[in-house]
């Protein structure tokens, strides 16, 4: 644990042990690191390939295997969890899949410091889905009744069962029958909660619409992303692309074998997988206390909500 806290990620490589989840699962007994949820658990993004161990697919599904995934910590303004274990089961038949990882403190490091002021002072707002209403253009005098009933059925109905705190609202990008689910304004900068180590703490690389039109992308609408100032008001797309020339730069790419470990420590490290041709099978499983936007602990219920995540994953995998 001192070399993850003091370098970020720890590679393991060449065991046997962890080439099946219940080697996997032994590994990670080893080191009496208490299971937790996957943050996002509800997203649909991932299914559990082993509840009782608690592991989680990565993104490996087809349909996304053209899809790079930028960089990211699992986090929510709602929950983030300590460390993750990343897996490798089976590497790209074909070719493709690295996993990325890139050093938080490093980013922060090198921004420019205009840049960083200006996300800093005005924080970040993230859109995690689009809902498009499109027919409520021809609808006459209902269309405001039926776009308040449709904000309020999915704010009350929907979003609470991701475990997010989500605002619904309308028109956000300049598109006026589009529903977005909004997080709240979020600091980009946080401090790491053991080392006190100031470190670049945003999902713009992975979820701005801007960086995931300019590269491979097959995500379908409903689940593309964007973020805005805390205002909602755009990043200035220089902005955006100095983030995104700073991340790269920091990007180690690790070709991962059958039985390969990234260990990672959530708060500091970032992590993203590229773009992939035939099969792919790596997996997850994420420990630690989970915290809160203010810091606090939050009691972590196994179960949870796991009806939704294998509904919505059922979602993904038939219907693109």
């Amino acid at each position: 644990m001192a070399k993850l806290q003091e370098h970020g990620c720890v590679w393991f490589k060449d065991m046997e042990l962890t080439k099946s989840p219940e080697g996997f699962r032994s590994f990670y007994d080893a080191l009496g690191l208490d299971l937790c949820l996957d943050p996002i658990h509800t997203s649909g993004l991932r299914k559990m390939i082993s509840k009782k161990d608690g592991i989680y697919e990565e993104v490996n599904k087809p349909t996304l295997r053209g899809h790079y995934i930028g960089l990211h910590q699992e986090s929510t303004h709602v929950k983030t969890s300590t460390y993750g274990a990343f897996v490798c089961f089976q590497g790209a038949t074909i070719e493709g899949g690295e996993f990325l990882v890139a050093d938080g403190a490093r980013i922060l490091r090198d921004l420019d410091p205009a840049v960083l002021q200006r996300i800093y002072e005005n924080k970040v707002r993230i859109s995690v889905s689009n809902l498009d209403f499109d027919f409520l253009a021809a609808t006459g005098p209902l269309k405001q009744p039926l776009m308040n009933f449709f904000q309020d059925l999915i704010a009350k109905a929907v979003a609470p069962k991701f475990d997010m705190e989500l605002e619904m609202l309308w028109g956000s990008d300049g598109k006026p029958y589009r529903l977005q689910a909004v997080e709240p304004p979020m600091s980009p900068v946080n401090r790491h909660p053991k080392t006190g180590m100031p470190v670049w703490f945003c999902n713009i690389h992975n979820h701005a619409r801007y960086l995931r039109d300019n590269r491979p992308c097959t995500v379908p609408e409903v689940g593309m992303t964007d973020v805005y100032y805390g205002d909602l008001s755009g990043i200035p797309k220089e902005d955006l692309e100095h983030i995104d020339e700073v991340s790269r730069k920091h990007i180690v790419r690790v070709p991962m074998q059958p039985g390969d470990i990234i260990f990672v420590d959530n708060y500091r490290m970032l992590h993203g997988r590229d773009i992939f041709k035939g099969d792919r099978f790596h997996a997850v499983a994420w420990f630690g206390e989970q915290t809160d936007a203010n810091g606090q602990k939050v009691a972590v219920e196994r179960k949870q909500g796991n009806m939704l995540n294998e509904m919505l994953n059922n979602y993904v995998e038939n219907a693109f």
